[in-house]
């Protein structure tokens, strides 16, 4: 390897491993510390004060029985999804296209915040209904409740966990089946017997997923369950750091080294299991032909769930939060409702300073830190791919280690990290916070670009006389431009909505979208709240149409 290969490798791997490893460092020593500021005054107190709390073991089964029931919630109904759209002859497949990418586009915060607008005890829209439709006292579902955080956390998980098994099940080979069935097995046997094992691995991949995602999930928590006094790990952390007048951080540290490590273990558990996917292999050489099962009777009402799963997963909570942003107070649509509709709400959310800080922050954030971790994205993506060496390797590692982080959890580690810098409470520790956080989001698009595009052509241009940084510029950066684009928008999206680090990090004058609707929805202020939301969202698609557009203008020609 050349030097300018091994100086860049060595680079990144500084930088990526100081935005990596060094909040888990910190969140370490500041287990041990006794204040937030007494480095070198190590103790274990924090520990046992932590895990002899009488509160704990409720919160851990709270926890457990959360992640647990997102997961299967989700992995459920992405295996059944799954299963229509690639075996089944029901009609109108780009619903389930819709259902798998659209839902990603809505932030958690917004879509917990529409299911409590529905369903909460006191004026919840679906609860307003049925109070007024069978003469009841009082309302017949609570959202504030373990179950319903379940629901809510396995409606949001249920994409992530479709996009894993749906590839699988579309590449399984039916002759098996058809052997089965020749033998005499009947259609359940076949599924039980030979279908499911043989997905095993996807299956098993979306639901440990599913149980990370559920573990660093903060929004359905603090939105649902903590109205209701829920208390799973997340919110508890929560609490240890936004309440009281001495905030206790290093307990915090202490709890949130079990969730980092419970994390983990499970991205661990979930790359071991994609590694050994060969001995699910089904397709080989000899070919194999996908059939079609025929639903006959059932085709119809099947298609009606799945249509009314695509109405609750996309239009149900955007079009709470419109009408609620419109309307006084919470009511059901009737004539009425309809005569009382104004912008109040609007107008007020773009005379507060404070929302209109967050919107100029979180714009900021989207725009230019996406930009810079896309920069940064390029060179790690390009060692990754281009320099295969054990250095490279590691840098691979680096960059991929924040994803099993739980938002709140590196969080804690990022503030003592920034405590002793002028970077603390500042806007610059919410960008270096979140290039550090979503880096994978950046990376990995890339990697895929930089596969495609042959060595060959760098090889031709440095024979000419070109530099490596001409070269780059010249010859790898055009070709890259549809990865460049899809990273862009996976880190400007992931940005605006972000909440698990920003409720940690951000401060008094660094508020940004996410932790202002939070705050909004801990007052009540639902109308508000949700003009603000369709704001977000609106900014969000927007960041998304100018980078499509931006890139098909810089597409390279012939492409």
């Amino acid at each position: 390897m050349d030097t300018g290969r091994s100086k860049l490798t060595w680079s990144l791997i500084l930088i990526v491993g100081a935005l990596t490893v060094c909040p888990v460092i910190m969140l370490i020593l500041g287990s041990f510390s006794e204040g937030l500021t007494a480095f070198g005054s190590f103790t274990v107190q924090k520990y046992v004060d932590a895990y002899t709390d009488p509160a704990l073991a409720g919160i851990i089964v709270n926890t457990v029985v959360f992640v647990l029931g997102s997961s299967t919630l989700a992995t459920t109904l992405a295996l059944f999804l799954a299963y229509l759209n690639n075996r089944t002859d029901i009609p109108c497949k780009f619903l389930f296209r819709i259902i798998s990418i659209i839902p990603m586009m809505i932030p958690h915060v917004l879509f917990s915040v529409s299911w409590a607008l529905l369903l909460n005890p006191s004026n919840g829209l679906i609860n307003l209904v049925f109070k007024q439709a069978f003469f009841l006292e009082s309302a017949p579902l609570n959202i504030y409740s373990l179950w319903g955080m379940i629901l809510v956390e396995g409606l949001l998980d249920l994409p992530i966990a479709y996009l894993i098994i749906a590839p699988a099940m579309a590449s399984f080979d039916v002759a098996l089946e058809e052997s089965s069935k020749v033998c005499g097995a009947g259609a359940w046997r076949t599924l039980l017997r030979v279908t499911l094992p043989v997905l095993r691995p996807a299956i098993l991949a979306a639901f440990i997923l599913g149980v990370v995602r559920s573990l660093a999930s903060f929004a359905v928590p603090s939105v649902i369950g903590m109205p209701g006094r829920v208390y799973v790990l997340a919110t508890h952390l929560y609490q240890m750091i936004s309440t009281g007048f001495s905030t206790d951080y290093g307990k915090a540290a202490a709890v949130g080294m079990s969730v980092l490590a419970a994390s983990i273990t499970l991205i661990f558990i979930y790359r071991a299991m994609t590694a050994e996917s060969e001995k699910y292999v089904t397709i080989s050489s000899r070919g194999y032909r996908p059939t079609v099962v025929p639903l006959k009777a059932a085709r119809i009402p099947l298609f009606a769930v799945v249509a009314l799963l695509s109405f609750v997963l996309i239009v149900l909570p955007v079009a709470v939060l419109f009408y609620t942003s419109l309307v006084p107070y919470s009511m059901v649509p009737s004539a009425k409702a309809f005569s009382l509709m104004s912008w109040k709400h609007w107008i007020e959310v773009l005379k507060d300073p404070i929302s209109l800080l967050s919107l100029k922050n979180s714009l900021y954030l989207g725009v230019g830190g996406a930009t810079l971790g896309v920069a940064l994205s390029v060179f790690v993506a390009y060692t990754i791919v281009k320099v295969k060496t054990k250095a490279a390797g590691i840098l691979e590692s680096l960059s991929f280690l924040s994803f099993s982080f739980p938002g709140i959890v590196i969080g804690v580690g990022f503030m003592w990290f920034f405590v002793r810098t002028p970077l603390y409470a500042t806007i610059w520790a919410l960008l270096i916070g979140y290039i550090a956080t979503y880096l994978p989001y950046g990376v990995r698009p890339l990697a895929s670009a930089f596969i495609q595009v042959h060595s060959h052509l760098e090889e031709s241009s440095l024979v000419c006389g070109a530099g490596r940084m001409t070269t780059m510029r010249r010859i790898i950066i055009p070709l890259l431009v549809p990865g460049m684009v899809s990273g862009w928008i996976l880190m400007a999206t992931m940005f605006v909505r972000e909440l698990t680090l920003s409720v940690v990090l951000s401060r008094p004058g660094t508020e940004v979208l996410a932790v202002q609707i939070l705050r909004f929805a801990e007052d009540g202020l639902w109308g508000r709240l949700s003009a603000l939301g369709i704001m977000m969202i609106f900014i969000s698609t927007a960041l998304v149409l100018l980078a499509t557009l931006v890139g098909s203008r810089f597409k390279p020609a012939g492409t």
